[in-house]
């Protein structure tokens, strides 16, 4: 449930407070633990061939550069409402979409960042040619947005709720 403009990143409580705790775990328990991974496989002797060593600095490194992004989305974090139950697509809304109005052709998804993914859903961010082409639109809009080739393609809104994690 966040929309991200050049330095902001909009979300709910729910969605920040889940960031700060996945922080806080990386930032403390994950984070000894490496360490102490790689500390036991130092003793092993030569780093060279060590491949649990190799492993764990690898992993070190997930985790720091996991910890980089969470400090620099929280630091511009603005915290705000889940969005209306009023039908207009914004991000923290599950869209159903109708391709060129086939009511057989149709994607659910939700928009939003992909910091806050469903596995249930798929997510397409507000600045995707998707999401800017449906972000604002309301039930029975049709929308366009422009496909990797320069073409153009259509939906039309066919239902909008807000997203219950």
């Amino acid at each position: 449930m966040t929309q991200t403009s050049d330095s902001v990143t909009w979300l709910t409580q729910a969605a920040y407070d889940q960031l700060r705790a996945e922080l806080e775990h990386l930032s403390g328990p994950a984070r000894a633990e490496i360490v102490a991974k790689i500390e036991e496989a130092r003793q092993e002797g030569d780093l060279k061939e060590n491949a649990g060593y190799h492993a764990a600095r690898e992993d070190q490194g997930k985790l720091e550069l996991r910890i980089r992004q969470l400090n620099q989305i929280l630091e511009h974090a603005k915290v705000g409402e889940a969005p209306a139950d009023n039908g207009v697509v914004a991000p923290g809304t599950v869209v159903t979409i109708a391709f060129d109005g086939d009511p057989d052709d149709t994607l659910v998804f939700l928009l939003g960042s992909r910091e806050y993914v469903s596995s249930d859903l798929d997510t397409y961010s507000p600045q995707s040619p998707l999401g800017s082409g449906v972000n604002g639109k309301k039930v029975g809009d049709d929308a366009e947005y422009e496909l990797p080739n320069g073409k153009k393609a259509s939906v039309k809104i066919l239902a909008v709720k807000p997203y219950q994690a």
